[in-house]
């Protein structure tokens, strides 16, 4: 069964740099393109990053293009997202998603989804 298990959220300010993880386990990790999504309250969920299974091609959304940095341990079946100069605007829960597809920002197309972590920027 697989697993995905968000963590480092937390309260930021403005300014600030957090780095998210997410450790999966009960699937073969090299099958799965990996992502970020993000959800802030009472909005759609938003595509923030992916990465192929490799971890040579990557994909941002535009929101985040140039401040956030997603990378993967294939060895450790972890993922993680470094976002730099945090914005109020990006107060969301963060969450993780593997996907059999092509690396993609269609959340429809990713099988298996964390519980989230809650990032808050204060301004």
């Amino acid at each position: 069964q697989a697993q995905l298990v968000e963590s480092g959220g937390g309260l930021v300010q403005t300014g600030d740099s957090v780095t998210l993880s997410c450790v999966v386990s009960g699937i073969t990790f090299t099958d799965y393109a990996m992502a970020w999504f993000r959800q802030a309250q009472g909005k759609e969920r938003e595509f923030v990053a992916a990465v192929a299974w490799s971890g040579t091609s990557k994909s941002y959304g535009a929101n985040v293009r140039g401040r956030a940095t997603i990378s993967r341990d294939n060895a450790k079946h972890v993922m993680t997202l470094q976002m730099n100069d945090l914005k109020p605007e990006d107060t969301a829960i963060y969450y993780c998603a593997a996907s059999k597809h092509f690396f993609n920002d269609y959340a429809h197309q990713y099988d298996f989804w964390g519980q989230g972590t809650q990032v808050t920027v204060s301004s």
